[in-house]
């Protein structure tokens, strides 16, 4: 795992107790993992087809989508950046362009030289190629790719074979340049993203490690597909994560979370149910394990639709949708909850929860990659061995109690087996969220 520049929830000193001698000695302790990484796989103007592009909060937007985060194609990145008023933000955004039909690539002859967009999309229309000869040298030219009235490349260069492909435009063509004072691209194409687009996703994202998958369509085969994908991420993979999407025919599912409102921004924007999935799918990944987004606000928000009765909240909290509401100019998550409706007696109330949800994939995933990293092959599964394993999760579990994140914790309430496969354990770990009143049970099996 990356450590680099993370935001990390526990402490930066090592605790007293069994837990320091394997962190000093062998370096073989468990920390808390950051949380904070979304991905989204959407319909762009601009940007690599078929890629996972990783972008940073803060970076230009403009490399991976073709627009500065202030526009309104842009506007998803925006939101799912924001955070909340007492949250973080995510810090990471996998972003995947989906593939489709009849896109094609804006492009401009000029004289010699044609120069074609270097991805598909409308945002090709908007570069410009302007050529002005050089006084000072005969022969020479200017060559400008402009984007908005801004030079984005510039090269000097006597013929096409001179110039040299930039972040917008390839070159194509033979011969000598010519000036022009503009030629616009054209014949650029969005084209139209079909359903069959999104396996291609799920595929290049499996590889990835994420804590929100977000979906902001409207597509029921593909949101059955998402739900899918995410339970098999969790149940099989051993990678802990919840998907953000609207509108959703009862998932019943922990890892599914289903927002049932839209909002309207405070320039007059209105952002459907399932575009409001931007926001509170950045808002959730941000939110770290000891953090509920339950009345946490959203930043630039002051209305949300449907407006809702008393009665319509509750029937839509016992339903298990995210609801927000609004007041005094205001709007805010009613409760943070996920679409889980059918309890049984493995999985209990505090499960409806997202904070318990956040809690319990922190340490599942913890657990899993970093056995995997630091355990398989380094020591002995044994009894030794396990309960070398033991004493560092619970050097760890006192970490996420001293950060509130559980509570009456015991050493007994770890428990370290052999698995099937020589090289497998299972861990068993009971815990009581700081939110529930109840304590609730984890198995992790880690080959």
């Amino acid at each position: 795992m990356n450590m680099a520049g993370g935001t990390w929830t526990s402490q930066n000193k090592v605790r007293p107790g069994v837990y320091i001698r394997f962190t000093s000695s062998r370096g073989l302790g468990l920390v808390v993992g950051e949380r904070g990484i979304v991905t989204i796989p959407e319909a762009l103007s601009w940007g690599p087809v078929g890629v996972v592009q990783t972008v940073e909060a803060g970076d230009d937007m403009r490399p991976y989508c073709g627009y500065d985060i202030t526009a309104p194609q842009a506007q998803f990145l925006n939101e799912i950046f924001k955070g909340t008023n007492r949250t973080s933000a995510p810090y990471r955004v996998y972003l995947y362009r989906l593939a489709a039909t009849s896109s094609a690539e804006a492009t401009a002859t000029t004289g010699a030289l044609t120069a074609t967009a270097k991805y598909p999309g409308v945002r090709g229309n908007d570069i410009t190629i302007v050529i002005t000869e050089d006084v000072d040298n005969e022969g020479s030219f200017t060559v400008s790719t402009v984007v908005d009235n801004e030079i984005m490349d510039e090269q000097t260069a006597e013929t096409v074979a001179d110039l040299v492909a930039n972040d917008w435009v390839t070159w194509s063509g033979t011969g000598a340049l010519t000036a022009t004072v503009g030629a616009p691209l054209a014949g650029g194409a969005d084209g139209t993203v079909q359903s069959s687009a999104y396996p291609d996703y799920l595929e290049a994202i499996e590889p990835y490690k994420f804590d929100i998958m977000i979906y902001d369509g409207t597509d029921t085969t593909v949101q059955d597909a998402m739900i899918a994908f995410v339970k098999r991420m969790c149940d099989d993979n051993g990678q802990y994560c919840q998907l953000v999407a609207a509108g959703l025919t009862n998932p019943d599912s922990r890892f599914v979370i289903n927002v049932q409102s839209g909002a309207t921004l405070n320039d007059g924007t209105v952002l459907t149910a399932a575009q409001t999935c931007w926001w509170a799918g950045g808002a959730e990944a941000g939110a770290k394990y000891n953090e509920s987004l339950t009345y946490a606000q959203y930043p630039g928000a002051i209305a949300c639709s449907p407006v809702m009765k008393n009665s319509q909240y509750i029937e839509a909290l016992t339903s298990g949708e995210l609801v927000l509401y609004a007041e005094d100019g205001k709007v805010r998550i009613e409760q943070d909850i996920n679409s889980l409706v059918t309890l049984t007696q493995d999985i209990t109330k505090p499960y409806q929860k997202n904070r318990v949800i956040r809690l319990c994939n922190t340490i599942a995933n913890d657990v899993y990659r970093q056995f995997t990293d630091s355990y398989i092959g380094v020591v002995n599964n044994n009894d030794e061995g396990r309960m070398m394993f033991k004493n560092a999760i619970v050097g760890y579990l006192l970490d996420i109690q001293a950060n509130n994140g559980i509570q009456n914790f015991e050493p007994e309430d770890v428990e370290v087996l052999p698995g099937t496969d020589i090289d497998a354990i299972v861990v068993n770990i009971v815990i009581q969220a700081v939110d529930s009143v109840e304590k609730i049970y984890l198995t992790i099996e880690v080959n």
